[in-house]
């Protein structure tokens, strides 16, 4: 089994894409964890019509294999995307596609117990987002994935963020999960590490999409603010905003 595989049908392409009036492309996702944004963008892909997106641009979901699949640190993410994208083995054309590698940021934050480090955090971060090729775009979620599932009701933020933000930001153990993952797991009644149905949540995709306009959705200032960029990484994804 090769090192990864592509969820989402889309492998095949025109081998000459200049002579198409609009060129083909798809948008990659791939993420750090390997369950719950797995289930996730899975469901994602297959509402693509739902979602509205064009005929011609591709969603896709590489998920990693083997010993891959536990890769999680950023650095060695966005290393592992472009590996994939030079091996071409998935047929990643670097003139239209783009990648959207998805991770958390807690691994960086300086905020909460037993975090610190400072400017030194901060430099880890710029060394990611140095690395990633031009045409990457990063989809990051501080302090992590859940955040961004708390997102999925009406008036989500309201009701479990705004009350929790500083605990949320912090995100301490609590018994066995970190905050924002009891905190998820009390408000939609499921354990988003376990739990597969995790995936429905994506019909809810646009009012995620809405709530997340309360958060930071900037790489600026991700390490001390709660942020979050999916939900518009993916409205952008469905104007095909990304494709120049």
């Amino acid at each position: 089994m090769p090192p990864i595989r592509e969820y989402g049908g889309w492998n095949k392409r025109e081998t000459d894409a200049l002579d198409q009036e609009e060129p083909r492309r798809k948008y990659v996702f791939i993420c750090e964890g390997s369950k719950t944004e797995v289930h996730y963008f899975r469901a994602l892909v297959d509402r693509r019509n739902e979602l509205g997106i064009h005929p011609l641009v591709g969603l896709c979901l590489w998920e990693k294999t083997e010993a891959d699949e536990g890769l999680s640190n950023p650095q060695a993410l966005v290393r592992f995307a472009q590996r994939e994208k030079e091996s071409n083995t998935l047929l990643f054309d670097s003139r239209h596609d783009r990648m959207i590698i998805v991770f958390d940021l807690d691994v960086y934050s300086r905020v909460g117990e037993g975090r610190g480090g400072g400017e030194g955090k901060a430099a880890e971060f710029d060394k990611v987002k140095e690395s990633a090729d031009a045409n990457d775009i990063l989809a990051v979620t501080n302090p992590s994935f859940e955040l961004f599932l708390l997102l999925h009701a009406d008036g989500a933020y309201d009701e479990f963020v705004r009350p929790n933000a500083k605990e949320i930001l912090e995100n301490r153990k609590c018994g066995k999960q970190r905050f924002v993952q009891r905190l998820f797991t009390s408000a939609y009644k499921m354990n988003p590490k376990r739990n597969p149905c995790v995936g429905m949540l994506a019909k809810e995709v646009d009012t995620a999409i809405r709530e997340e306009r309360h958060l930071n959705q900037s790489l600026d200032g991700a390490l001390d603010e709660l942020t979050c960029n999916i939900g518009r990484i993916i409205e952008n994804v469905r104007e095909d905003r990304f494709y120049t």
